[in-house]
């Protein structure tokens, strides 16, 4: 790429690049050792924006599936009759141990990946703002709204 390719890129490319989000205080360069980089990113989960609440709306909402499943089932003496398997089947704990986890994941993802679009776009909101305020006082200079600093 030639210089003068450099010098066309794109007006604003810079100045998204440097008003990029800070990561969290807690962050750590991964080590490279697998147990460590996941001990520490354990450890500083509760500081990842909407991952306390998504896990925790997850836990909730697993644990209510899992334990409704649970006792819909019916007990090892019950048979099951199903249309396709006619044979007694028990379903158990291992089977509302899925619907828990299924749920819990669907829930803690769905959540989570909900509250980063809304915080994505209140940030643009902001930056949106924070851009036009320039221009606001500017305008207002030249009607003479604003006074001259002293």
């Amino acid at each position: 790429m030639s210089t003068s390719e450099t010098n066309t890129a794109v007006p604003g490319a810079n100045a998204q690049a440097s008003s990029a989000i800070p990561p969290h205080p807690g962050y750590q360069k991964p080590t490279g050792n697998t147990v460590v980089d996941v001990w520490n990113s354990m450890k500083n989960i509760t500081q990842i924006p909407c991952a306390r609440n998504s896990l925790l709306s997850g836990i909730a909402s697993g644990l209510g599936i899992g334990v409704i499943r649970g006792l819909s089932t019916g007990a090892p003496d019950t048979p099951y009759n199903h249309p396709l398997m006619p044979e007694a089947v028990y379903s158990g704990p291992l089977v509302a141990g899925n619907w828990a986890m299924a749920t819990f994941t669907l829930i803690s993802l769905g959540s989570w990946h909900i509250c980063q679009r809304q915080l994505t776009r209140e940030r643009e909101t902001v930056q949106k703002i924070v851009d036009s305020l320039p221009q606001r006082s500017i305008k207002q200079a030249d009607k003479g709204d604003v006074a001259a600093p002293s």
